[in-house]
């Protein structure tokens, strides 16, 4: 891939956030183990309204202009890769966990260090 900028639009599906991506073959992949609580945490933190029905989250392994939150490279596991994120949550500082599956290789075809994200809702 070209861009350095990613956006996909993560949405509920039975009760699990997933998301589409055509361009790299990707139907309904799934935020497991965390990181579905990650996007839990930073949609509500963000006031996204109706984010079930879909919301714009974008990333970069570099920083950009309104990037919400950073993520931090933690560890390989079962082929996939663990990153921490830091979430203010009632003027304290909590650190979560979430997977991300192999499926982010689509993207980077190596973990990086870190992932800067925005989360916005849809116009």
């Amino acid at each position: 891939m070209t861009s350095s900028i990613f956006v996909i639009k993560p949405f509920k599906w039975n009760g699990m956030w997933v998301f589409d991506d055509e361009r790299v073959g990707l139907d309904k992949e799934p935020f497991v183990a965390g990181a579905d609580t990650m996007i839990d945490t930073a949609v509500e933190l963000r006031g996204i309204q109706n984010a079930d029905d879909g919301f714009l989250m974008v990333f970069s392994a570099g920083p950009f202009p309104d990037a919400d939150f950073d993520l931090e490279w933690d560890r390989e596991d079962s082929g996939g890769n663990v990153y921490k994120g830091r979430f203010e949550i009632d003027g304290e500082l909590q650190e979560m966990e979430g997977w991300l599956c192999p499926a982010l290789n689509l993207y980077y075809p190596v973990a990086p260090k870190k992932l800067y994200v925005q989360v916005r809702k849809v116009k």
